[in-house]
């Protein structure tokens, strides 16, 4: 793993606490992917606003300071950005229906294990390579097809 030079692909890690925020930025670093942080669900809105092509996974703590959520950020990313892979993050385990409004969030309840972020983190890459992987088959498909 590593990162590479012209890594494009982002992870955002979006965590009010310094510490564990720093840590995971450093375990993701391990990976395929450029790392960015965000210290609320407002910064990281903004960001997605300008770059959620970019973006792969989103690793959020569910308490945020200001307005938003983690789950408010997991649900708005959800709709307008499906592609992002979630990873939601707190100390209590989620109430059944938050687990049955998010069911396509992944929850992982602290104290994270470093080898379940990186894992989620590989399904994040995993998943953009096989959408790609698709839509160049599909495409090569309909180049065929046409006269």
């Amino acid at each position: 793993m590593g990162q590479d030079a012209e890594c494009t692909r982002v992870a955002l890690v979006v965590e009010s606490d310094k510490e564990l925020r720093a840590l995971a930025v450093t375990l993701l670093e391990e990976t395929d992917l450029r790392v960015l942080e965000a210290s609320s669900g407002e910064e990281a809105l903004h960001y997605l606003h300008e770059h959620a092509g970019e973006v792969m996974l989103i690793f959020s703590e569910v308490k945020l300071p200001y307005h938003m959520s983690g789950v408010d950020l997991a649900r708005l990313v959800r709709l307008r950005w499906p592609w992002i892979r979630t990873v939601l993050t707190s100390d209590t385990p989620p109430a059944d229906d938050l687990n049955k409004a998010l069911r396509h969030v992944c929850f992982m309840q602290k104290p994270w294990l470093p080898l379940s972020v990186l894992m989620e983190a590989e399904r994040a890459v995993q998943a953009y390579r096989f959408e790609n992987a698709m839509l160049r088959g599909h495409d090569d498909t309909l180049a065929t097809a046409r006269p």
